[in-house]
């Protein structure tokens, strides 16, 4: 599943980009290739040199991904058994950073700035803004003028004003608050090495993907989540298994299809 991320997801300059396609397919259609553990040594070295040339603008799942690609090199080559547990130490201590960054390193996403300024700005989050937020389409026109950076000493004779409702601030508010509660609760789940947290372990992860890839538009790194969490599954867990699986093409369907954009044209 992590080949098939890399197709529906390619990454990397047209120099590396037609080799990680080409590994991909191969991998998909001959299991020798897929089982090869310098197929996976391969993908790593082209993905970290994606990371060198693009520095220092490659997506943060990039880096987790040619993590995780060293870790199935290394498994394939060596044993398969300490695949569970690398899986579990990569996504724990993900998320661990991420609740780093977002608690101690970015003041802005404590006070809530971040995600106002985002869900107004970015254009992917304009349907669940107008659905949850209430902002109507003038509104957020307004908002994202107001926002507009001006020239260096400019003023506006008439400046927008910024038009937040109460539902946008509780929008937000959930958005900044319930993201970080969940990604320290996936951290300390995973990062614990106690047997007893594995149910839970899963649950946290499912429903941390599936919450929060239904907004963020960023399905590769919610793919690579999945693809993690099913290599920390017992073998006799098949329901979970599955449950992984079907998860993983919910993600696909939310950045697919543009649910949010469909029930506010059904409301209306």
């Amino acid at each position: 599943m992590t080949l098939i991320e890399l197709l529906l997801r390619p990454v990397g300059p047209w120099g590396i980009l037609p080799f990680i396609l080409l590994l991909a397919c191969a991998g998909l259609i001959f299991p020798k290739v897929l089982r090869n553990p310098f197929t996976w040594l391969a993908l790593f070295v082209l993905l970290t040199a994606r990371i060198i040339v693009d520095w220092p603008l490659p997506d943060n799942h990039i880096y987790l991904l040619a993590y995780w690609c060293l870790s199935l090199f290394l498994s394939l080559r060596y044993s398969l058994d300490i695949l569970p547990s690398t899986s579990r130490m990569l996504i724990g201590f993900a998320f661990a950073l991420a609740v780093l960054w977002k608690a101690m390193l970015s003041p802005d996403y404590i006070d809530g700035r971040f995600f106002r300024v985002t869900a107004l700005t970015d254009e992917r989050f304009t349907n669940a803004v107008m659905l949850f937020g209430r902002l109507s389409p003038a509104e957020l026109k307004q908002n994202r003028e107001y926002l507009q950076p001006l020239p260096e000493g400019a003023e506006l004779l008439n400046p927008p004003k910024l038009i937040e409702p109460p539902a946008f601030r509780r929008f937000t508010w959930v958005a900044t608050w319930g993201a970080l509660v969940l990604e320290a609760s996936v951290a300390l789940l995973f990062l614990i090495p106690i047997k007893k947290l594995y149910w839970y372990r899963h649950f946290a992860l499912l429903f941390f993907c599936v919450v929060t890839y239904a907004f963020a538009p960023v399905a590769g790194f919610g793919w690579l989540l999945i693809v993690m969490g099913m290599a920390h599954i017992r073998p006799e867990n098949r329901i979970l298994n599955a449950i992984y699986i079907a998860s993983y093409f919910a993600i696909l369907l939310f950045a697919e299809i543009p649910w949010a954009g469909a029930i506010l044209q059904w409301g209306t």
